[in-house]
């Protein structure tokens, strides 16, 4: 065995044991602190307790134990995935090698400091808009996503109800864990594979209710912002009445339970065809009064005398047409009266200076060659040949030089 000289060289190297033992040493001086995180594994052996305790937010686990002489101490409902803070001394045991942390206290976090923390993320998220804009719900879903998990109560809810109401249903279901250290990363890939498969029209999240601490996965930021970035409507079915995780403020519907789920997102069958057996009632009823309506106005107006005798009408109006056609038969004879008479002055007007009437007198036009009048002695020297025109037809003359 090599004896401790000082500090270890390449000639003087520590034994195995020597060195465990500065190592515990080096360890059992850091003494006790409080730490918080999430209990990723609870087993008993022996009346003693081994887990192992996660990192609310990093990726990070450390064993721990606890004896029987404490445990007895503990809360008697610790379990796995529950949010505790626990007193704890790191403890290196030589003969094996192994580092772990001994609890000598654990309890869960409080309330208050939880509540506060959501608190915080819910008015942040808030402020970004993601509790707004809800999409509608599709009236008949054609293929609905389930997530939750496996062999669960709420999976046979939400099944079983919805088919008893819409036996045709269609489910894609995808199994995730609901509560524990893994929960909300497969919660959240779950809601991307369903928001990507263009056959699912709604997407629930159903798990069968729990306590505060198994619902804070529900709350997780990763999780709420992939519920927020879904395309396809999302209804939160967590199954609780007094504590509500974010998940129910981002989802476009909150469902009480499973059941109530189902109820939201399927249509009744029966419900439908009662409904559309009374509209069409109603629709077959509003018809037939109309048409009544309509068979009472043509009656009426079928009553009325000008239509139950047609004859009346011609009768009663006779007198009053005969009268206006002799009206009509003496206005137009006075008219073309009148304009025979008004003819009959323009036309002798017109004969009274027509050149004919003057030829009729014994008078006679004088015409040159080329049909000119001789108005003039001059422009007819003797030889001259003229065309006489007379009150009957035309002559051939000649000027003579003698005259």
């Amino acid at each position: 065995m090599t004896i401790d000289t000082g500090a270890p060289t390449v000639d003087t190297p520590w034994g195995v044991a020597l060195f465990s033992s500065k190592i515990k040493g080096w360890i059992e001086r850091l003494g006790t602190a409080w730490v918080e995180g999430e209990i990723a594994q609870w087993g008993l052996s022996g009346g003693n307790v081994y887990g192992k305790l996660k990192d609310i937010d990093e990726d990070a686990t450390i064993s721990f134990t606890i004896w029987s002489s404490v445990k007895a101490k503990l809360p008697d409902d610790l379990k796995q995935g529950d949010r505790v803070i626990a007193l704890l001394k790191p403890n290196y045991w030589v003969k094996g090698g192994t580092l772990t942390m001994q609890v000598y206290e654990m309890r869960h976090v409080g309330l208050g400091d939880l509540l506060e923390r959501l608190e915080r993320l819910r008015q942040q998220l808030k402020s970004e808009g993601l509790f707004d804009n809800k999409k509608p719900l599709p009236f008949l879903p054609g293929r609905i996503g389930l997530i939750t998990g496996k062999d669960s109560d709420a999976e046979k809810d939400v099944l079983r109800n919805a088919q008893l109401r819409w036996p045709a249903v269609e489910f894609r279901i995808v199994y995730a864990a609901v509560q524990g250290d893994r929960a909300a990363t497969e919660v959240t890939s779950a809601i991307r594979v369903l928001d990507a498969d263009p056959e699912v029209d709604v997407i629930i999240v159903a798990r069968g209710g729990g306590d505060f601490q198994n619902l804070l996965v529900f709350s997780d930021e990763t999780l709420l912002r992939a519920a927020a970035a879904c395309v396809t409507p999302l209804v939160s079915a967590i199954g609780h009445e007094a504590d509500r995780p974010l998940l129910d403020e981002v989802a476009d519907l909150r469902a009480s339970t499973p059941t109530d789920a189902a109820k939201r997102v399927v249509p009744d069958v029966a419900e439908e065809l009662a409904r559309v057996q009374q509209a069409r009632a109603g629709m077959r009823l509003r018809i037939t009064q109309r048409i009544g309506h309509e068979v009472d106005r043509l009656g009426s107006l079928r009553s009325r005398p000008v239509l139950a005798n047609a004859a009346w009408l011609v009768d009663s109006r006779a007198e009053e047409l005969s009268r206006y056609v002799s009206r009509s038969r003496d206005l137009i004879e006075r008219s073309l009266e009148r304009a025979h008479t008004s003819v009959a002055e323009l036309t002798s007007q017109l004969r009274a200076l027509s050149p004919q009437r003057t030829l009729e007198r014994g008078y006679a036009i004088a015409q040159l060659p080329d049909g000119s009048a001789v108005r003039d002695a001059a422009v007819a020297p003797a030889g001259t040949h003229l065309v006489l025109t007379v009150a009957v037809g035309k002559l051939a003359a000649t000027v003579d030089a003698s005259k």
